[in-house]
């Protein structure tokens, strides 16, 4: 057999699972989206809270009732929206109805920023998923690093390359 996108590895009271997505398109958690659940907190870091506080406060899931591009949202929140909720407890989860624009989630942090992802035409799986790095997210601006080699105490001599010739 072919795997392709999963071989998650979870230890659970000293048993060993194993938890394989076939190659095509997640169908193995179609049926079930509790399933989808317990495998997708494992493909994403452990980077959800800072010092054992979550950071994500509120989501707010906006969507439009007939528009073509909320038909992912709007079987998101009949299927995966009702155990999102159950099992984040200290989330404020919030439905917007917004007629006539695109889908989206936005968070709200505990350090007064927010961000907003569009999920227009996406499957309920995927909006699952930006639903879940929103969560895990710590709310932090991306910052830029102006070089690739990032140290406390930078080199004199500048930093080595496979370029230098002696």
């Amino acid at each position: 057999m072919c795997w392709r996108l999963v071989d998650i590895f979870l230890v659970c009271s000293g048993f060993l699972k194993v938890i394989a997505a076939r190659s095509e398109k997640h169908h193995f958690f179609k049926a079930n989206p509790s399933s989808f659940f317990e495998a997708s907190s494992a493909f994403l870091p452990c980077t959800m809270a800072l010092r054992g506080a979550w950071q994500l406060q509120k989501l707010i899931v906006s969507f439009s009732d007939w528009g073509g591009s909320s038909r992912g949202i709007r079987s998101f929140m009949e299927s995966y929206l009702p155990v999102f909720k159950e099992k984040n407890p200290q989330l404020e989860v919030v439905t917007e109805l917004i007629r006539g624009q695109h889908p989206h989630l936005k968070g709200f942090y505990k350090n007064k920023s927010e961000r907003v992802v569009c999920v227009k035409n996406m499957d309920p799986e995927e909006v699952l998923q930006y639903a879940t790095r929103l969560r895990n997210s710590l709310g932090r601006k991306v910052v830029k690093l102006k070089t690739r080699h990032v140290t406390k105490h930078p080199s004199v001599q500048g930093t080595w390359t496979t370029d230098v010739k002696f």
